[in-house]
């Protein structure tokens, strides 16, 4: 028979065992650190324990949204009936009063009016701030608009992308915003205050997400949705599969990835400073040990810095990829003697200008966002005809002392590749390389000229921050 002390423990092993798989890395003596503060603390206060394993298990705070959907999941909070019913869960009303059966399966009918009475009440809260009654909220939305019929008989199954899809909570900030800030007019209180309700809407659906998970999980055990339904840590996340939310939080961690480099950097460098033996001066100093050289002498160790060139794709979802990359060699241009940088759809645009020091990350992305515009004169993404006309007119930006590095999928939609041209280009730089944010399973499928690219610039898969920063530490 199991008890609920071994059963604890299952759980508990099953979480680790999730973090690991998730990205996290967790030891085993971290393990054992975590089971006794556990036993100090006690497992009485669920938030006790969620920061208990945090505070023993966590490394670094960019994996804090993806251990706390996994607590969520091993760990769940005890909210309402469950899979035990096919509705939603107990609720309370606005006034902290209990609502009837009869009444709640009257809000729980999908029409138009139940669904704008919903949203009227999840403005009002989200303006409010009141966490408590998002939560409430969140589980409220996932049973009435994310319920769906299961794989089997008498399965349940919830999606919060229906619920969220049903309700669009995003369309509304304006509404959020001008409740905010009252009847003033003022822009500067009128934008701040989006920022705010786009932060509070993002945290909803954070909340809704979680919800659905824990009802998904209850039914169909934590395993399950840890394997299909955890998204993975922030720099393991995709650049091409990331939402809103997680491009703000990648935005976030650029600069301090960026800072860890340059340390991790400058360590390396000073630990390998030392250049070639220089055997003239260790001889003449053995002359004073009679022969035997005690003391070695070295060349010294020239730095070299390199001037580099970035040429992006700024083309549909690979746009984010080629933003962020930009933004965390910008975080490192001290490396670098000089940078130019150059954005293309079907034609090349210098962008140089808003990487300048000092420069706000937001502001710089919004820029490079925009300036993708000019990146287009008719609308599809064509390298080869981005290639040439980089030649036509930057040549002068390349020379034997300038690193090249290449930012896109190699998706040129079946037009001429102008191969030779980038041969050319690739033949008048020190070194160059190409970073794809594709899996390599994906490269030479349909329109991609990755083969035939990757056979003139060494290409690099790309996918995510870690990979990022990996690929920046060896080309420095």
């Amino acid at each position: 028979m199991t008890t609920p002390t071994s059963g604890l423990l299952d759980r508990h092993l099953s979480f680790i065992e999730a973090l690991r798989g998730a990205g996290l890395s967790v030891s085993l003596a971290e393990d054992i650190d975590s089971v006794a503060a556990l036993g100090a603390v006690g497992w009485g206060d669920r938030e006790h324990v969620r920061d208990v394993l945090a505070a023993t298990l966590m490394k670094r705070q960019q994996h804090r949204t993806t251990f706390d959907a996994l607590f969520d999941v091993y760990f769940p909070a005890l909210v309402g009936d469950g899979v035990t019913q096919r509705g939603i869960s107990s609720l309370t009303d606005p006034d902290g009063d209990e609502i009837p059966r009869d009444a709640e399966a009257d809000r729980v009918r999908d029409n138009g009016e139940a669904l704008q009475e919903f949203r009227d009440r999840l403005a009002e809260a989200l303006e409010s701030g009141d966490q408590q009654l998002l939560r409430q909220l969140a589980a409220e939305m996932v049973g009435r608009f994310g319920a769906m019929p299961g794989r089997g008989p008498g399965l349940s199954s919830w999606s919060s992308y229906t619920a969220l899809q049903r309700v669009a909570p995003q369309e509304l900030v304006d509404r959020i915003a001008q409740g905010l800030t009252g009847d003033m007019d003022d822009e500067g209180r009128l934008q701040d205050a989006r920022r705010l309700a786009n932060r509070r809407v993002g945290g909803f659906t954070r909340l809704v997400e979680d919800d659905a998970r824990r009802r998904i999980a209850e039914e169909k055990g934590p395993d399950h949705v840890a394997d299909v339904a955890i998204r993975p840590s922030i720099d393991k996340l995709a650049f091409t599969a990331a939402r809103r939310t997680d491009l703000e939080e990648m935005r976030r961690q650029i600069f301090p990835l960026a800072r860890q480099l340059a340390t991790r950097l400058t360590k390396e460098h000073r630990a390998h400073r030392r250049g070639a033996l220089d055997f003239r001066r260790t001889v003449r100093a053995s002359i004073a040990t009679g022969g035997v050289p005690l003391t070695t002498h070295h060349r010294p160790k020239r730095p070299h810095r390199t001037d580099l060139v970035v040429l992006c794709d700024v083309s549909g979802s690979v746009a984010n990829f080629a933003q962020f990359t930009l933004l965390f060699v910008f975080a490192l241009r001290e490396s670098f003697q000089s940078m130019r940088a150059f954005t293309f759809i079907d034609h090349v645009h210098e962008v140089t200008e808003h990487l300048q020091p000092g420069a706000d990350p937001v502001d710089v992305l919004e820029k490079l966002a925009a300036s993708s515009s000019y990146a287009a004169l008719w609308g599809r993404t064509n390298y080869g005809r981005a290639f040439a006309k980089f030649e036509e007119q930057y040549a002068d930006a390349l020379n034997p002392k300038t690193t090249l590095l290449i930012l896109g999928d190699a998706r040129s939609n079946y037009t001429d590749l102008e191969d030779k041209t980038l041969d050319r280009l690739v033949g008048s730089v020190r070194r160059a390389h190409w970073l794809n944010p594709e899996p390599v399973t994906s490269w030479g499928a349909g329109d991609s000229a990755a083969k035939t690219y990757r056979e003139i610039v060494p290409m690099v898969e790309c996918r995510n921050l870690t990979q990022l920063q990996e690929f920046v530490h060896d080309l420095l």
